[in-house]
């Protein structure tokens, strides 16, 4: 059991935890346009990608929005006009990284597509985000500082893991393709993982578009003898730290916004359970 007195308080976590998702709470931005697909709302395109879309076969932009799709049901050949699209934006630069991979196009709960994970930004889609808290036996928290050359917050620290699901895969296996490429760490490490629990969506004006995210969140204890390790070079640092320095390290504004909001609740949770 971790100290008390090294601890801040729940009040100092839930305090910080508000001005957090205060910023995690964005209108699209100006001249957005929500986008349809198959006449079902999935994003809020910026005016600079539905500009670029103007003229792709399949795609009707009007001063109301932006549809993809726009007269038939989903469908297979669906994903050609998906993978158009996110040629399109790039050739326009409005793709900040070109990922080669895909993500779920998502409307409310159903999955209608996937689209190239560069594209989603600027047409505001959903996306999934997963990650893993990971305490040590003694009440200490593993945290991950990312690459420089990460292209998003480059040299921040972060949750142990953390990742956006990818097209075709349930959450879980998500989880654990993540927890082997950030952590090293394999089925048989994790059995003593929480079930994936919804966190918040994010609504947040990004320079490449509209970030649409729900964050999920798994807690994790390892065994004393099981050591993370990065595998894919998205990770510089893993340091293992009790709650007074994590804290403190809190105060300085060296983790991602979403980093801190997804460890603040798992403190949370574990002080109350103390």
């Amino acid at each position: 059991m971790i100290s008390k007195k090294t601890l801040p308080s729940l009040a100092d976590l839930q305090q910080r935890y508000q001005r957090l998702a205060d910023q995690a709470h964005d209108l699209p931005q100006p001249q957005s346009r929500p986008v349809t697909v198959c006449h079902r709302l999935c994003g809020w395109a910026t005016a600079e990608a539905s500009a670029a879309l103007e003229s792709i076969q399949g795609v009707r932009v009007t001063p109301e929005g932006v549809h993809i799709g726009w007269g038939s049901e989903p469908c297979p050949e669906l994903n050609d006009l998906f993978a158009r699209i996110a040629l399109r934006l790039d050739e326009q630069g409005l793709v900040k990284a070109w990922r080669n991979e895909l993500l779920n196009v998502i409307a409310n709960t159903e999955i209608i597509g996937a689209v190239e994970r560069g594209a989603v930004r600027p047409l505001g889609f959903l996306t999934q985000a997963v990650h893993l808290n990971a305490w040590s036996h003694d009440g200490k928290l593993w945290v991950a500082k990312r690459a420089p050359n990460k292209p998003t917050d480059p040299n921040k620290w972060d949750t142990l893991v953390g990742g956006l699901a990818s097209a075709f895969e349930d959450l879980d296996t998500s989880l654990l393709r993540e927890s082997e490429e950030e952590a090293g760490l394999l089925p048989q490490h994790l059995q003593q993982r929480q079930p994936q629990r919804t966190l918040l969506r994010m609504h947040r004006r990004l320079p490449e578009g509209y970030q649409v995210e729900d964050v999920l969140v798994s807690d994790c204890v390892l065994s004393p003898e099981v050591i993370p390790q990065n595998q894919d070079g998205e990770v510089s640092e893993t340091r293992l730290l009790d709650i007074a320095d994590w804290w403190e390290m809190m105060q300085t504004d060296v983790f991602t916004l979403e980093a801190e909001m997804v460890l603040i609740d798992s403190v949370r949770l574990r002080l109350m359970q103390a």
